[in-house]
């Protein structure tokens, strides 16, 4: 297996879009109020050109199997990042590119000078709770900014 993690490229709106909602239908996830109804779904690419933003896909020999973004936390502090649209479609779950994406994206997010880094996930997605743990995220009692996403309530 030859996994890479790399930047989003205008190429890859559509392939990013259907594997977050595949993944999303898969947990099925609510499409209201979670990131299947984001309007940025379908460009990508173009949505995180934005400042301080960017889009990381995992490529396994061709196929995105993966995926993840940083940005500011919408009306939130200037020093604090969103780790955004993290989703893998199985295949590539359990194989340390988690591990290895939340990296990429912390280390982006410190190069760009934030202080902190806010997500917001769903209750039953616990594999993915457990690697935000390990990688350094606690649970907070109320949402920060506002990012729309009212059916995420972790």
């Amino acid at each position: 297996m030859e996994m890479i993690i790399r930047k989003i490229e205008q190429k890859d709106n559509a392939q990013v879009a259907a594997l977050i909602r595949s993944v999303l239908i898969e947990y099925n996830v609510p499409k209201v109020g979670t990131a299947y109804a984001d309007a940025a779904l379908d460009c990508m690419f173009e949505t995180y050109l934005a400042d301080k933003s960017a889009y990381f896909v995992v490529e396994d020999n061709g196929t995105l199997i993966g995926g993840a973004g940083i940005a500011p936390l919408e009306n939130g502090p200037e020093d604090v990042a969103e780790l955004q649209k993290m989703y893998f479609l199985p295949q590539a779950r359990g194989t340390g590119m988690g591990s290895k994406m939340m990296d990429t994206c912390l280390a982006f997010a410190k190069a760009e000078g934030f202080e902190r880094c806010y997500l917001e996930t769903m209750p039953y997605m616990e594999a993915a709770q457990k690697l935000y743990r390990k990688s350094g995220f606690n649970y907070l009692d109320a949402p920060m900014g506002n990012t729309g996403h009212n059916s995420c309530p972790v």
